[in-house]
């Protein structure tokens, strides 16, 4: 299985992001995470279409958007035109899911999709052989620094099982909380790409407490 680092941009310096992006580029990030939040769906308010485009000009990185909205369908044409190369919405969202799958594959976008804490493993079984990756968010979202959920753990373990069950090869995702401690843990658990942003940004090398994500791949 191969493994993958998303960096959250959450966490970066967003004065002076251009110089945040080419730090990821040159250690060993993966993905850069985009975190968007309508103020209704979660109950923060982030960055948007703006600063994506603008992101999607100065660099080729993987574009990993995450849309925490109360209506993803409405925007999906409008992220994947801004540069998007992955599309994650939530299924507690009002739009409907196989509608919003199929609109992110037209834009020729992988779609995903994700699940909060509370919501159990077993509602994303019938969107498996529809998507390229499930995102279970390891923390409430809307906030970054918060603890990891150590509950969730099971339920990555039910995707995968049932995702090798199917013989699909669809990514599992893990935010919130990733670090040293908790990475080998839901690597075991069948997650293999890692949202991360506290833990990597305020690493004296990122370079270095990326790899330290990947470690133990082997497992």
């Amino acid at each position: 299985m191969e493994y993958y680092v998303s960096a959250s941009v959450l966490s970066a310096d967003m004065l002076h992001l251009e110089q945040e992006i080419r730090k990821m580029e040159n250690s060993g990030i993966d993905m850069l995470h985009f975190d968007v939040m309508d103020g209704i769906f979660v109950n923060n308010i982030s960055y948007g279409l703006p600063i994506l485009e603008s992101v999607n000009k100065c660099t080729d990185m993987f574009l990993d958007v995450h849309l925490m909205i109360t209506d993803p369908l409405k925007y999906v044409k409008r992220f994947a035109d801004c540069g998007a190369d992955n599309i994650t919405f939530h299924i507690e969202s009002e739009s409907d899911v196989m509608e919003t799958i199929k609109a992110i594959k037209e834009c020729g976008v992988k779609a995903s999709v994700s699940i909060k804490p509370a919501t159990p493993a077993e509602a994303v079984f019938e969107y498996l052989p529809y998507v390229d990756m499930v995102l279970v968010m390891t923390v409430e979202p809307g906030f970054g620094g918060q603890s990891f959920i150590y509950d969730t753990l099971d339920k990555i373990s039910s995707i995968r099982s049932k995702a090798n069950e199917l013989g699909l090869s669809v990514d599992i995702e893990v935010d919130g909380g990733i670090n040293a401690e908790t990475s080998p843990l839901v690597r075991r658990s069948g997650a293999n790409v890692l949202v991360s942003g506290s833990y990597l940004f305020k690493a004296e090398d990122m370079s270095d407490a990326a790899n330290k994500l990947k470690e133990g791949s082997g497992d």
